[in-house]
């Protein structure tokens, strides 16, 4: 496993980070989660992302309990604040200092930890002053609780301005967590350009489309059984809507040469792509079952020459989209 930076600061993660989206407390068993976890840390994976919205606060809890008995200096632990939790009232949501300063601590006692080493915005709060929410990110710091905080899904002008704030409250704005592969490449355009210029890297989630990347759907054959895509909780309307295409799923046919020419699985050749830029610090992956954590770590390191990555584009064509608008978050608070 290598490691790289994040952002501008001295702070090293795995190239590889182990998220569990989707995954514990919902889809997976937590036995299976558990091993996942294991898997993840026998592979050389030391940073593991959350949310307290997973699993509405199960998944943290779930974690936490497959990280006891680890040495916590040797490990990375992310996790965010946004989206509804517990009872979802009327302050159970945004980034309200009332809302950040409840989360914290309930994030913390689930995860079994004193601090986190990252905490992130899940998306930006429209309905809460931007001055408000880094004020009580630089308390969170200030209290111990986190050591580095980042965002996700942030535009190029969000992130300037919680950037110059971040500064003035003498704290660090290290990362963005946007959702970004071969085939969604709404960041390149200004996301990217501007975290280089201030000092923020990409955390990077769906590093195989949530599955698309990996070859399994096949044009004009059902979804496996199973799939993402045929689970109403798992991103099966995202999958459909965005992917499911003939002309997406014969461009991702494309890459199965390109792959086995490297003795590369597909899913490997998707995140070595994201982690080819060299703003992304990290791809998230997750997994249901502990082999798959094995395959997915056997990317980290692998290089991209130029060669390479022309075929790619050639195979793709005009099916990535790089439309920055697409860089959003929704403009109230989810309840």
């Amino acid at each position: 496993m290598e490691h790289r930076y994040l952002g501008n600061s001295g702070l090293k993660i795995s190239e590889i980070t182990y998220g569990n989206w989707l995954t514990h407390g919902s889809q997976v068993e937590n036995d299976t989660a558990t091993k996942c976890v294991h898997a993840a840390l026998d592979n050389g994976i030391s940073t593991f992302d959350t949310a307290d919205v997973y699993a509405n606060t199960v998944a943290e809890q779930v974690l936490g309990d497959a990280l006891k008995g680890q040495r916590r200096e040797s490990l990375e632990i992310f996790t965010k604040v946004y989206f509804p939790t517990g009872p979802k009232g009327h302050n159970d949501t945004g980034l309200s200092r009332k809302h950040m300063m409840e989360s914290i601590n309930g994030s913390l006692s689930r995860l079994g930890t004193d601090y986190v080493d990252l905490y992130q915005a899940h998306r930006y709060d429209y309905e809460t002053p931007l001055e408000e929410t880094m004020q009580a990110f630089a308390d969170i710091v200030r209290a111990g609780k986190a050591l580095y905080i980042g965002v996700s899904e942030w535009n190029a002008d969000q992130l300037r301005a919680a950037h110059q704030l971040a500064r003035d409250l003498g704290i660090q704005l290290v990362s963005n967590q946007p959702q970004y592969n071969m085939l969604w490449r709404v960041i390149e355009p200004k996301v990217i350009p501007t975290s280089k210029e201030l000092g923020i890297s990409q955390v990077v989630w769906s590093p195989i489309a949530q599955g698309v990347l990996t070859g399994k759907y096949k044009v004009g054959q059902p979804a496996p059984a199973g799939s993402r895509a045929t689970d109403e909780n798992g991103g099966k309307e995202t999958i459909t809507d965005r992917y499911l295409n003939d002309e997406t799923l014969n461009a991702v046919a494309k890459l199965e040469p390109i792959a086995a020419d490297l003795e590369l699985t597909m899913a490997q050749l998707a995140i070595a792509w994201v982690l080819a830029n060299d703003n992304v610090a990290t791809a998230l992956v997750g997994a249901s079952r502990p082999e798959q954590v094995k395959s997915n770590v056997s990317a980290a390191g692998v290089k991209l020459d130029a060669e390479v990555l022309a075929r790619i584009d050639d195979a793709l064509g005009d099916r990535p989209v790089t439309d920055p608008s697409k860089t959003k978050s929704p403009p109230t608070r989810i309840v």
